[in-house]
C-alpha cells in the first residue's frame, strides 16, 4: 500500500502526518516555532527552524509508524502565506522571513499603490490594496536592507522554501502567487504591470506549480536530513488555510469553513472567482472551484491575551477542576446572559479583511462595576464571530451561496463558541471533531499528485462531522442587536484609530 507525508509549516507550529491511501493516519508529529516581533506591527520567523522541524518530523513519523522509507509515494507541504523569504542563489534564506500578519510596510503600500488605481490593480490581480501584499514588503526591504536585498535572487513563501529544501527545485505553489499580488487571475500567471509596482525584477520570482503538480525528487541530501528515500516524489503543495478547509469537506460549491486558531479564517468554496478588495482569493483545490476568504489577524491569540492579562486568578481554579483554563471559562461564562452590553472588538493586530485597517485596535467598552472576568470572555467570543459574520454578509453582498457550514480548529472544541456562531450566523454549524489540519490536505494533495489517491472526494474518507449545533430563535434576536452596536462601533473609531499610533 502507498503512504504520504504532509508537512504544515505553521505560525506557531511545524506538523506532520503520515497516511495511507486508504483512509488510515498512522502517525502525527509536530514541533514548536518561534515567533519573532521585534518592533511594533513586526512579525518574523527563522526559515531554518522549519526547516529543521521538517528533518525532525519525517524520522520521527516513520520511526513511529514502522514504515519504510522506500514506500513513501509522495510528500507534500503546506504552509501560511503569503509570508516572504529572500533566497540567494545557493536557495538560502538571506534573513528571518517576513510573515502574512506583518505590518511593518504601511509607507510602501502607500507608495505601491499610487502606481495604478485600486479598481485596476483589483480586476487584475483579484484581490484589493492591503498590507498581506508582498510588494509592499519588498520594497521595505529594499530600502532598510539593502545588502541583504541586492543578494536576493528569489523570494519564496514557506511552504516553497521547505519544498525547496526537500528536491532542489524553487518554485512557488500558484495561491502563493495569486496573494502575492503579483498574479493576473484570470490567467494564473505573473502580470508585467503588477510586477512592475514594486520596482522589483521579474526574474526574482519563481515558477508557478498548481499543487498537485510534481515538482522534483528528494534530493540526497534532503534524504540524510529527513530520513526519506532519495527520488521521492515532492508536489507543489498548497495554503495551509485552503487544506484546512479542504479536509473539512468543503468539497463543493456553497460550503463554508470556520477557522477558530490562532487567526479567524474563513472560507467559502465556490464556482465563481470573486474580486472584491474586502476579500482574498484563493483557488480551491478541487479543479474548478475558488475559495474566496478572509482572515481576521487575531481569533485564538487575542483569547490568549484576555486568559494572560485578565483570568490570573482563573487559572488555578481550572487546574483544581482537571480542565484547561478555555473550558474553565466556559463554565463560568454559560449563565451569562446574551444580551450583555459589553462589546469588545478584536483588532489586537489591526485588521485583515473585510476591514484592511493596519490602525485598527483592540478595543473593549461597556464595562461597569456589575461585570466580570465572565463578561469580558463572552465579548471576547462573540467579537470573533461577529468578525466572521461580517464576512458571511460580504460573501451575501457579492451574491455567493451558503450552504452548510463548518467548524475547525482548536477553538471548535468549544460548545460555548460554536452555540454563538450558530446563534449569530442563524445558521446550523457542524463541527469537524478527527481533522488533523492542514498536513493532512499536505498529504492528500500529493496522494493525487503521484496517482495513489484517484478522486477528490476521498478525502472524505480521513475526516468525521461531530455535533451539529442549531441556532436559538431567542439568542438570535439579541446577538443581531448586539452585532449592528459592534459594527458601528468600529465606524465610530476607524477614524480615531490613525491618532492612536501617532
Amino acid at each position: 500500500m502507498p503512504y504520504l507525508i504532509g508537512l504544515d509549516i505553521g505560525t506557531t507550529s511545524t506538523i506532520g502526518i503520515l497516511i495511507d491511501a486508504d483512509g488510515g493516519t498512522l502517525a502525527i508529529e509536530s514541533r514548536p516555532v518561534t515567533l519573532h516581533a521585534d518592533h511594533a506591527n513586526w512579525s518574523e520567523e527563522d526559515p531554518a527552524q522549519w526547516w529543521a522541524n521538517c528533518g525532525e518530523i519525517c524520522l520521527a513519523l516513520l520511526s513511529r509508524s514502522g514504515i519504510a522509507a522506500g514506500d513513501i509515494a509522495g510528500v507534500g507541504v503546506t504552509g501560511m502565506l503569503p509570508t516572504v523569504i529572500l533566497l540567494d542563489e545557493t536557495g538560502k534564506p538571506l534573513r528571518r522571513s517576513i510573515q502574512q500578519n506583518d505590518a511593518r510596510a504601511t509607507e510602501q503600500l502607500g507608495v505601491f499603490r499610487q502606481g495604478m488605481s485600486e479598481e485596476r490593480f483589483l480586476k487584475l490581480s483579484g484581490t484589493g490594496y492591503s498590507q498581506q501584499l508582498v510588494g509592499p514588503k519588498l520594497m521595505w526591504l529594499r530600502e532598510h536592507e539593502p545588502a541583504a536585498f541586492a543578494r536576493a535572487r528569489h523570494v519564496v513563501g514557506a511552504s516553497d522554501f521547505i519544498t525547496s529544501q526537500l528536491c532542489g527545485s524553487i518554485q512557488v505553489e500558484h495561491n502563493w502567487a495569486l496573494e502575492s499580488g503579483f498574479v493576473d487571475v484570470s490567467t494564473g500567471r505573473y502580470h508585467p504591470e503588477l510586477v512592475a509596482l514594486s520596482g522589483i525584477a521579474p526574474d526574482m520570482l519563481a515558477p508557478i506549480g498548481d499543487s498537485h503538480a510534481i515538482v522534483g525528487a528528494v534530493t540526497e541530501s534532503a534524504a540524510r536530513h529527513t530520513g526519506l528515500k532519495a527520488g521521492t516524489p515532492v508536489v507543489a503543495g498548497c495554503a495551509d488555510h485552503v487544506a484546512s478547509a479542504f479536509v473539512c469537506g468543503a468539497a463543493r460549491n456553497g460550503d463554508l469553513v470556520l477557522k477558530f486558531g490562532g487567526a479567524g479564517d474563513i472560507l467559502l468554496s465556490s464556482d465563481k472567482p470573486v474580486a472584491d478588495r474586502r476579500l482574498f482569493l484563493d483557488y480551491h483545490i478541487v479543479p474548478g472551484l475558488y475559495f474566496p476568504n478572509g482572515c481576521m489577524a487575531s481569533s485564538g491569540s487575542f483569547l490568549n491575551w484576555v486568559i494572560a492579562n485578565w483570568a490570573g486568578g482563573e487559572v488555578s481554579k481550572a487546574q483544581v477542576a482537571g480542565v484547561s483554563i478555555h473550558q474553565w471559562l466556559d463554565r463560568r461564562t454559560a449563565d451569562v446572559v446574551v444580551d450583555s452590553s459589553v462589546l469588545f472588538l478584536p483588532y489586537f493586530l489591526g485588521e485583515k479583511t473585510p476591514l484592511n485597517d493596519p490602525f485598527a485596535r483592540g478595543t473593549l467598552v461597556g464595562l461597569g462595576l456589575n461585570h466580570d472576568i465572565r463578561h469580558v470572555w463572552r465579548a471576547a467570543l462573540e467579537g470573533v464571530v461577529f468578525g466572521f459574520r461580517h464576512h458571511v454578509e460580504t460573501f451575501e453582498e457579492l451574491g455567493l451561496n451558503i450552504g452548510r457550514v463548518f467548524a475547525a480548529d482548536g477553538g471548535a472544541a468549544s460548545d460555548l463558541w460554536l452555540q454563538i456562531a450558530a446563534d449569530a450566523l442563524g445558521r446550523q454549524v457542524t463541527r469537524i471533531d478527527r481533522h488533523p489540519g492542514s498536513s493532512l490536505g499536505a498529504a492528500f494533495v500529493a496522494g493525487m499528485g503521484v496517482g495513489a489517491v484517484k478522486e477528490w472526494s476521498a478525502i472524505g474518507q480521513y475526516v468525521a462531522p461531530g455535533r451539529t449545533f442549531e441556532p436559538n430563535a431567542v439568542s438570535q434576536a439579541q446577538l443581531d442587536r448586539k452585532y449592528r452596536l459592534w459594527r458601528e462601533l468600529y465606524e465610530r473609531l476607524k477614524t480615531f484609530y490613525p491618532a492612536l499610533a501617532g
